[in-house]
């Protein structure tokens, strides 16, 4: 299967590589390839150049966003920043009409300052916006309405959603939430291939609030566990 992964951070790169690891055909979309093939300095999350991921991966390619997404043959995942998600997708609204697209972006704005701060190991935490009345994945599917949005992979560092059995054995749970049933279906069917035993059905795609505004829950359950940043760790919904 065609698959395209929009973004190469780190998170798109955890799915990137099982993508490839799977058989899968995957596009790679960034900004501007040539620019991106140039940096020779990690990301800001420290992530190696992504030119040296792209040698260790062969046959994995590269494109503009927009290309990547054409290329696919119907699923799409966006590892854009939720800063510029909205703007980046849009510009593309057409390479990404009739497809899948399941978004793990966190709106996330940084270098804000709040009137009580929260300090963390690393920084002021980041505030989300939108929230409560809005999310991220409701502003894609607004500004994408002939693309099937589903929100997912969101409540978990993406190194543990390709690799779940990494946390006691997979035995945690993965949510989804949109509006197009058969959508639903494909995000679910590609998190059991990642190794999911337990998907679960949020609904309509405004649970995307609630997947969103877990990540401060996130960041906080991480820095109990001793962490820095989020860790590997699982939720289970007990029922």
């Amino acid at each position: 299967m065609k698959i395209a992964v929009l973004g190469t951070g780190g998170g798109a790169r955890a799915h990137i590589a099982k993508l490839a690891e799977l058989g899968h055909d995957v596009h790679v979309g960034t900004r501007d390839p040539q620019a991106t093939l140039a940096r020779t300095e990690p990301d800001m999350m420290g992530s190696p150049p992504f030119k040296d991921f792209l040698a260790q991966h062969p046959g994995v390619e590269l494109h503009t966003f927009g290309d990547a997404a054409a290329a696919s043959d119907g699923l799409v995942i966006n590892g854009i920043d939720g800063h510029n998600a909205v703007a980046a997708l849009s510009a593309i609204a057409d390479r990404l009409a009739g497809k899948t697209l399941i978004d793990y972006a966190v709106p996330f704005v940084y270098r804000h300052e709040p009137e009580h701060p929260w300090p963390t190991p690393w920084g002021i935490m980041p505030k989300l916006e939108p929230v409560d009345t809005d999310s991220l994945g409701e502003q894609i599917q607004r500004a994408l309405p002939r693309t099937k949005v589903v929100k997912s992979f969101v409540t978990q560092e993406q190194t543990t959603v390709v690799n779940p059995k990494a946390v006691g054995n997979g035995d945690h749970t993965m949510f989804v939430a949109g509006e197009d049933a058969d959508a639903k279906q494909r995000a679910t069917d590609l998190l059991k291939a990642y190794g999911w035993t337990d998907v679960l059905d949020l609904g309509p795609l405004v649970c995307a609030r609630g997947m969103e505004m877990y990540a401060h829950m996130h960041s906080a359950i991480g820095f109990g566990l001793g962490h820095e940043f989020g860790g590997h760790f699982g939720i289970k919904v007990v029922r």
